[in-house]
């Protein structure tokens, strides 16, 4: 809901989960505190997606599927305003640590060959979220293994017919 109306309201939010807005109330002092245990919610999933792909040792284009499978989950999981969960200042320390990872390990995967060499600074690192929040997005239909084939392919082959 967060994600299609950042603005919405507690009741609203309430009535979207089927509780009394006295519940989310007990639970939660605020909405930013709502929403700061979503970020964290959202964070600690990507952290776990990243050490579930395990990037540093499994073989490259193993660890590349797993992870971007692992945050398609995550992504349709957890659908929220990501410039809003930026502005929060308790997020973009993990945020950074978890973009490192990512970044170490598509260096290493130009390393070994699997992405091409001489590409502008940090460009795979930039278009792979891109694919994974458009097919999470826009392609509901697909399994996380479908739309993580589909991504990994236009990450690799792009949509040329060469």
């Amino acid at each position: 809901m967060l994600a299609a109306d950042p603005g919405a309201s507690i009741a609203s939010i309430a009535a979207e989960a089927g509780v009394d807005r006295r519940t989310v109330y007990r639970r939660f002092a605020s909405r930013e505190e709502l929403l700061a245990a979503i970020y964290d919610a959202r964070l600690t999933a990507i952290e776990k997606a990243i050490e579930d792909a395990r990037l540093r040792e499994a073989p490259v284009a193993v660890a590349l599927h797993r992870y971007v499978e692992n945050i398609i989950v995550v992504n349709r999981t957890w659908p929220v305003d990501l410039s809003r969960m930026l502005a929060d200042e308790a997020v973009p320390a993990r945020r950074d640590a978890a973009v490192r990872e990512v970044e170490a390990f598509l260096a290493r995967a130009t390393d070994e060959g699997l992405l091409r060499p001489g590409l502008p600074q940090g460009w795979a690192g930039a278009l792979l979220p891109q694919l994974m929040h458009l097919v999470s997005r826009q392609m509901p239909e697909l399994t996380p293994g479908q739309a993580a084939d589909l991504v990994v392919d236009t990450l690799l082959n792009g949509v040329g017919a060469s």
